[in-house]
């Protein structure tokens, strides 16, 4: 083998030999974009603390990485097609390598999210040319089983980004887990170079500009105002962020639907596989971002768990994605598409609203079986899914129909987090404000008054300032007494909150378990 593979893997009649290899060069590049959103789960308390950050700013920290991540993706995915796709690869991984190089290196609020926003261009580059490379470099009779190896790695880095962000805060500050990200890339763009042929779409006339630039207005003000909007409230700007997104998506279909050679061919969304299999996906990271959300913050806040800790007790969870997703390899072929994806969303369905169990007293062993099913249904429904959106697109189109699988992907985690956790804060206030109004605490003057007004309003606000304000009463003769109080007050308010939104959460997927079983057609259709 050469040191630099420059031959297309289309040229040759036979299949390219190092295709398994190149397989784990995109499968690590996938690595580390899942992992950045994963890692600041469990780096976010650090920065929080050393930064001051308020509640819209660690908002914003986390996603800076998703409004360009989810906007860009389907534009870079057809930029690809044209010029290269693993020219595209490797850009990707230099800007995301750069990206986090710059947050390793940020000492400001705005210096952190202008890294993550920097990394979110990378990771939109890199995702769908992951894909159209898969599709290009395997025939068709390997394909499914190389998706779901790709789905598996997807799996694996939701909890490998909190398991190695959670060793190296053992030691180290927060900047540090940018650095997670460095070394990796560097090692799958020279491995790429070796080991990935060279694909582009041949015939690819002139790449459709200004349907680019209304899919990215699109989508980015959609999730501008969805992150915003629940978050923190519909006001003037998420309300803006909404209308522009609704007058950009709709400009894009009409845009798409008229134009010779649009960047997204709009009418396959009316294809009922493409359409089902991507309502599917969005749901599914829909719900798994969610649970992951919260569950995080009850593993750190509420049961007292590390850092590193937290990320181990969510190995269960990326082991039961794995193995959905290769056993979804044996078992879709058997019972069709529909079987798959219906069935892998009821098991994740199961999972999430067995959440609404827990109480204020709930251990660890009462969230493994529900991060177990919420893993195997992923799993199992993901690679099918995203075999059927990309296997019903011309080999022209690979990036566009990569672009789409992913784009549902992110936006379902954007509005897994921001939808159902706009419920999980809501639950918690609503909870909780019986125990802050009647707080039997001493009759303060002055500042002391002041003082413990603002510590009654943190916790009021977040599970996590309650445990920070209960830390500090803890560390005070005088106030001893009132931490554990609050702490029991704040494990059972969130609790409830959790209840809530694992409800939310699984009755949207087992709903919409329901619609893509009637959307999908039959095994004769597969």
């Amino acid at each position: 083998m050469t040191l630099l593979t420059t031959r297309p893997a289309t040229d040759s009649p036979a299949p390219y030999r190092w295709r398994w290899a190149a397989l784990g060069v995109l499968c690590l590049s996938l690595l580390i974009v899942v992992m950045a959103n994963t890692a600041l789960i469990v780096a976010a308390p650090d920065m929080t603390r050393d930064l001051h950050l308020t509640s819209a700013q660690l908002q914003w920290v986390i996603d800076g990485y998703t409004v360009p991540y989810a906007a860009l993706m389907l534009l870079a995915g057809v930029i690809g097609d044209k010029y290269s796709r693993r020219g595209a690869l490797l850009t990707g991984l230099l800007v995301f390598g750069g990206g986090a190089v710059f947050g390793s290196l940020a000492d400001t609020t705005t210096a952190v999210i202008a890294a993550r926003m920097v990394m979110g261009v990378g990771a939109a580059i890199i995702m769908p040319a992951t894909l159209s490379l898969l599709v290009a470099t395997f025939p068709k009779s390997e394909r499914s089983r190389a998706i779901a190896a790709w789905a598996a790695t997807s799996g694996l880095a939701i909890a490998f980004g909190p398991l190695l962000a959670g060793w190296i805060l053992e030691s180290h500050s927060w900047n540090a887990t940018f650095l997670i990200n460095v070394p990796i890339a560097a090692i799958a763009a020279v491995a790429a170079l070796v080991l990935v042929p060279p694909s582009r779409a041949e015939g690819l006339g002139r790449i459709d500009w200004i349907g680019g630039l209304l899919s990215v207005v699109a989508i980015g003000a959609l999730v501008f105002a969805i992150i915003n909007g629940f978050h923190f409230g519909w006001g003037a700007g998420p309300l803006v962020g909404a209308a522009t997104a609704l007058v950009g998506l709709a400009a894009f279909v009409a845009w798409e639907l008229r134009h010779p050679q649009p960047l997204l061919d709009v009418r396959k969304l009316g294809d009922r596989t493409v359409g089902g299999s991507t309502l599917a996906v969005l749901l599914l990271f829909l719900s798994a971002f969610g649970a992951i959300y919260f569950i995080a913050q009850e593993f750190q806040f509420v049961l007292g768990y590390g850092p590193l800790e937290t990320g181990v007790r969510l190995l269960p969870l990326a082991a039961a994605v794995s193995a959905g997703a290769l056993a979804s390899g044996r078992l879709a072929p058997r019972i069709g598409v529909r079987g798959a994806l219906v069935g892998g969303m009821v098991l994740a369905a199961a999972g999430v609203l067995l959440l609404t169990r827990v109480d204020g007293g709930s251990g660890y062993v009462d969230f493994l079986v529900p991060l177990v099913l919420l893993g195997l249904g992923v799993g199992l429904s993901q690679p099918p899914a995203t075999d059927a959106i990309m296997g019903a697109f011309p080999d022209d189109d690979l990036g566009a129909a990569g672009g789409l699988n992913d784009t549902a992907i992110e936006l379902g985690g954007s509005l897994g987090i921001a939808v159902l956790g706009s419920v999980l804060a809501a639950g918690y206030k609503d909870s909780i404000a019986g125990f802050i109004d009647g707080a039997p605490l001493p009759q303060l003057g002055g500042d002391l008054a002041a003082q413990a007004d603002y510590a009654m309003e943190v916790s009021r606000e977040s599970v996590g300032g309650a445990a920070l304000v209960a830390q500090e009463l803890a560390g005070n003769p005088f106030s001893a007494s009132y931490a554990q109080p609050l702490l029991e007050a704040a494990s059972t308010s969130f609790a409830d909150a959790i209840a809530s939104a694992s409800l939310a959460g699984g009755l949207a997927l087992a709903v919409g378990a329901a619609a893509v079983a009637a959307i999908l057609p039959g095994r004769s259709r597969d």
